[in-house]
């Protein structure tokens, strides 16, 4: 029988296939639009088994919150190439993903794939979309977040998707923490504060930052360039008082050789102390949120600018998917 335009239309707005995959679909299965839907399928999952095996390293990453704010998703939905993650459909497709598990309550991507969308199963339309575009396509990453206030960002043209649980006060608390979900994207830390290293982890980065130090300064003198200082720490965690009390007694006598009335030695002590912290918590300002400079206000440490912000403001807890994770 002939196919006409609005079965065509019909079948392509419900799948999101091809003009002329839907065509033939309906050819095929004589206009019965369940059976086209079902043609579809099988194809797309032909193509699956055949693309299953291949590099799925792009994608997009959408990042949302609920209504209410209590609740944030990621949903990482990869496939083989740039080309197709920018996709005004696919784009599409993963955001109605993350608005669904917002709206089921869902917790694994088992549970996303189950779910009914557009009349079929999750799973079911990612199989139609690797039949209609012809890659290897997946929920290859997915993470949900519960709390009081949760904000979200989505940065670099899909490519990472954060979620900051915080707590606040402050009527401009959802604009702030957004800044720094901001922040999360661009500076990417793994934990909150440095008090969640343990030793050996320390001890092992303390002499790596050395030789890393060490060998650029090689490059410098070789370029004439200053000289990087080499740390003696790398963690607030080795800066015990006893540490920090022994370097101000070290600056206050090096101001005393150089001849410096001791009446300005407060307007002095306080900025070298400051440098010598920022020059041996390094693994800190990697690694730990709190103790990153704040990508927004670069004069003041995260953790600083979170408690300007308000008196009992504080993050809970943090998540950042990007491509690649």
């Amino acid at each position: 029988m002939a196919v006409t335009a609005q079965q065509v239309k019909e079948l392509r707005d419900q799948t999101g296939a091809g003009l002329m995959d839907c065509k033939k679909a309906l050819a095929e299965s004589d206009g019965d639009m369940q059976a086209a839907i079902d043609y579809l399928r099988k194809k797309g999952a032909k193509v699956a088994e055949l693309r299953s095996g291949r590099d799925a390293n792009e994608g997009a990453v959408i990042a949302k919150t609920s209504n209410d704010g209590n609740k944030g998703v990621i949903v990482h939905l990869a496939c083989e190439t740039d080309f197709v993650a920018k996709n005004e459909e696919f784009v599409k497709f993963a955001t109605d993903l993350a608005d669904l598990a917002l709206a089921n309550d869902v917790n694994t991507v088992e549970e996303l794939e189950a779910l009914t969308l557009d009349g079929a199963t999750v799973k079911e339309k990612i199989t139609e979309k690797v039949g209609s575009i012809g890659e290897n396509i997946s929920i290859s990453n997915f993470a949900v977040m519960n709390g009081d206030n949760i904000a979200s960002y989505i940065h670099a043209g899909n490519k990472i998707g954060v979620l900051v649980s915080y707590k606040s006060s402050s009527a401009d608390a959802a604009n702030f923490f957004r800044g720094v979900a901001m922040h999360i994207a661009a500076m990417n830390p793994r934990i909150l504060s440095y008090k969640e290293f343990d030793a050996d982890f320390i001890a092992k980065e303390t002499e790596a930052f050395k030789v890393q130090i060490e060998k650029e300064n090689e490059e410098r003198v070789r370029l004439g360039k200053h000289l990087k200082n080499v740390p003696q720490y790398v963690s607030m965690v080795q800066l015990t008082p006893e540490v920090l009390g022994k370097v101000e007694g070290e600056i206050k006598a090096q101001l005393a050789a150089e001849g410096k009335p001791e009446k300005i030695w407060d307007n002095i002590v306080p900025g070298k102390m400051d440098r010598f912290i920022a020059d041996n918590t390094l693994l800190d300002q990697e690694y730990c949120l709190l103790d990153q400079f704040f990508a927004l206000d670069t004069d003041k440490k995260v953790g600083q600018a979170i408690q300007d912000s308000a008196d009992d403001a504080e993050i809970v807890t943090f998540k950042r998917i990007e491509l690649g994770d």
